[in-house]
């Protein structure tokens, strides 16, 4: 059989994206918290945990520790504790990075007049009301998912022979179990089925009703 370039081709080793990053709904636009997780979820994140928190002065400087000094610290923190926030950890492909282009920049005057459609120009209120946090940086999502969620485990991304190993070892024999179930029932919509049958048969047994913590105001 004589060789092509498309037979020299090597394919990319598989890899899992699955970033954590966390997201603020801030106290200027609380009022707006269901209308924006629904935004979130339509964006293509999963909300893996939810609270809603009254933060003392304190608590938020210390959450804004690295502007300390900065003359807009004294405000930020003021602002910040003026009322409850909803702090979310999203999920998702490239999660800090897509949620932080999502807001959009961090002054609202500025996002209104070069990212008009992000929910900051949306949502914000002026330069330093803009209604929505995004963790900057992995390093950064860590702390502050931390900060509200104290025993979270924020795992580092899989690449790799570490991606070939997860996928060898988790989900290749639910899959294999799973589509080996389709053949034998011949469903009339097999997609469905499957996806059906994979909730039913995860070996982790999800509780989404157990990672949604609500706290009263």
């Amino acid at each position: 059989m004589s060789s092509t370039a498309d037979d020299n081709i090597k394919m990319e080793a598989p890899h899992i994206y699955v970033e954590q990053t966390l997201a603020i709904i801030k106290p200027d636009c609380i009022h707006k918290a269901e209308e924006i997780e629904d935004i979130i979820l339509r964006s293509g994140f999963a909300v893996l945990k939810k609270r809603r928190v009254h933060l003392t002065p304190e608590q938020a400087s210390d959450f804004y520790a690295e502007h300390y000094g900065k003359l807009f610290f004294p405000s930020l923190v003021a602002y910040m504790s003026s009322g409850p926030v909803v702090a979310l950890v999203i999920s998702r492909d490239r999660a800090i990075s897509y949620w932080r282009e999502l807001i959009g920049p961090t002054n609202t005057y500025k996002a209104r007049q070069t990212h008009p459609d992000c929910l900051r120009s949306l949502y914000g209120t002026d330069d330093q009301r803009n209604a929505l946090h995004g963790s900057d940086s992995f390093s950064s999502s860590q702390r502050e998912i931390r900060f509200f969620f104290p025993d979270s485990i924020v795992e580092p991304i899989a690449v790799g022979q570490a991606a070939k190993d997860y996928l060898s070892k988790v989900v290749n024999p639910t899959l294999l179990k799973g589509l080996t179930a389709v053949c034998k029932q011949k469903p009339r919509d097999p997609l469905v089925w499957l996806a059906d049958w994979l909730l039913e048969n995860n070996p982790n047994k999800p509780s989404v009703k157990d990672l949604i913590v609500q706290e009263p105001e």
